[in-house]
């Protein structure tokens, strides 16, 4: 049985071993499945904020967008992989509390999708918004990305291979 590497708010995981990331109970947090498919090297961020971390902020920087994506790559890179491989699954993003002047969901997919396509990475799915909870598994070992909305059971989202 392959180990299962939970991720949780404002974290950021990568590994070069036939692992599973896990995050649950995504709200209006978004959560980054990225892969190297041809070196094998997987990781994952979970982003709370949009945005970069102010300077002086004293919680982990990596609960930014800017930062938790830098900082995924970094790994990544650290790891073997290639930034010009890297491709993303993106998940998350979803105004759970139902508020109306809820602005905090849609800042962090807008967030999230810029600092990607500034960074030329591709994103090969995702699924984003809404007013249910997600929750996202990556097998590192399969490349295949499975998620759940609301109470739904996993369903294949992408695979990397």
């Amino acid at each position: 049985m392959k180990e299962i590497i939970h991720v949780l708010s404002g974290e950021v995981k990568a590994s070069k071993e036939k692992i599973i990331f896990k995050s649950s109970a995504i709200g209006s947090c978004v959560v980054i499945a990225s892969y190297d498919k041809k070196l094998l090297v997987g990781a994952m961020a979970h982003v709370m904020l949009p945005g970069v971390s102010p300077e002086k902020s004293k919680t982990p920087k990596t609960r930014y967008a800017q930062n938790a994506i830098e900082e995924m790559i970094e790994r990544m890179i650290s790891l073997g992989a290639d930034i010009e491989n890297i491709e993303v699954c993106v998940v998350g993003g979803s105004n759970v509390l139902k508020r109306k002047d809820d602005k905090i969901c849609q800042a962090n997919i807008n967030s999230v999708l810029k600092i990607l396509n500034e960074k030329n990475i591709k994103i090969k799915a995702k699924s984003v918004g809404g007013t249910e909870r997600r929750s996202v598994l990556f097998d590192t070992k399969t490349g295949n990305v499975y998620h759940s909305i609301g109470s739904e059971n996993n369903k294949l989202l992408s695979c990397f291979i």
